[in-house]
């Protein structure tokens, strides 16, 4: 059974022996073991997994409904055909997709005990994993922009946030993540793994991936850092400068009123963006002693499943104009 486990037969297990009888072939020997993880998930507690599964599967329903239900109302609804409205348009989209691509595997390691990923279904994971998350970060940089051109220049915020702009600032966002995922998943799938097959996570995490390579990952670690540094430090001071900006423009505001309305046009965003951020950044740029693995699953749910799930009631609980739209669709539908 634990021959199988690893994936040999007996004349290749037989092979392996002799081999290992010689030091110099002992590295690749074992280097050829893993051809698959498996995923722990949350807990090994048997009374504990049909709960994990519902828990999982009520996160995963309600973000997929609330982010389809933004999608078709901002899709049908013209009045919703403004800059601000269609990154949002991008962003139910990744949240959706973000979502899927972790919680389906991890409420399938729950319930049916199907554990077991190729190590190249566990990069691929990783790969889309990173690309929406790289692409999260520019488009709420991008909103950011936009609810700083709307403030301090509103007489220009036509001409400044055309249809062309937006396209173009949804698009490098795009490209930006397809390029920046690449590194991490290429520097991944060079790594040696040996031995441990037990993943750590409820998803293909590069830590918990990290941890399990018998190569060295010093550089692995620093390049992955550099970048990971690079694309959030810079997204997150232009979204900072952008808010301090729009900050110091409200403050010069006479009126109590019209101060709360500034406000009130970029609260949402401001609150997914410090979620967001927030957690991503106590995640994968903190120095790895601080949280023990339980901790660092929690965080990694919190990050991945609740955000995408919050965002929808985020944005549409405190917009009218989301609001109205949902009405209409909603009377539209009783109507009929």
């Amino acid at each position: 059974m634990v021959i199988e486990k690893c994936g040999l037969n007996s004349h290749q297990m037989l092979i392996s022996l002799q081999q290992a009888k010689d030091p110099s072939t002992m590295v690749l020997v074992n280097h050829s073991h893993v051809t698959e993880f498996f995923i722990q998930g949350f807990s090994d507690n048997p009374n504990l997994q049909v709960p994990l599964f519902f828990v999982l599967l009520l996160v995963y329903l309600i973000t997929v409904a609330g982010n389809s239900m933004v999608l078709s109302v901002i899709c049908l609804d013209p009045h919703l055909h403004k800059p601000m409205y269609l990154f949002l348009l991008h962003m139910s989209f990744i949240d959706i997709c973000f979502t899927s691509v972790t919680l389906p595997k991890a409420m399938a390691v729950h319930l049916a005990k199907q554990n077991a990923i190729s190590i190249a279904a566990c990069t691929s994971q990783l790969y889309f994993f990173l690309l929406f998350v790289s692409t999260e970060f520019l488009l709420l940089t991008a909103m950011a922009f936009d609810r700083y051109v709307a403030i301090c220049n509103p007489l220009r915020y036509s001409t400044i946030m055309s249809r062309r702009m937006c396209a173009q600032l949804a698009a490098t966002s795009w490209i930006i993540s397809i390029l920046d995922a690449m590194p991490h998943t290429l520097l991944i799938s060079g790594l040696s793994f040996c031995g441990r097959q037990h993943l750590n996570h409820f998803f293909c995490d590069i830590t918990a991936l990290s941890k399990l390579a018998c190569s060295d990952t010093s550089s692995m670690a620093i390049i992955t850092f550099t970048i990971g540094v690079l694309l959030g430090i810079s997204s997150s001071m232009m979204t900072v400068t952008s808010y301090a900006l729009i900050i110091a423009t409200i403050l010069r505001i006479r009126s109590a009123a019209g101060r709360h309305l500034a406000f009130s046009t970029c609260s949402a965003h401001l609150t997914a963006v410090l979620l967001f951020y927030g957690t991503a950044f106590c995640n994968y740029l903190r120095p790895g002693a601080i949280f023990n693995s339980g901790e660092e699953k929690l965080f990694s749910l919190f990050f991945a499943a609740l955000i995408p799930m919050l965002n929808p009631l985020i944005y549409t609980l405190r917009n009218k104009e989301v609001k109205k739209a949902l009405q209409k669709a909603c009377q539209g539908k009783a109507a009929i």
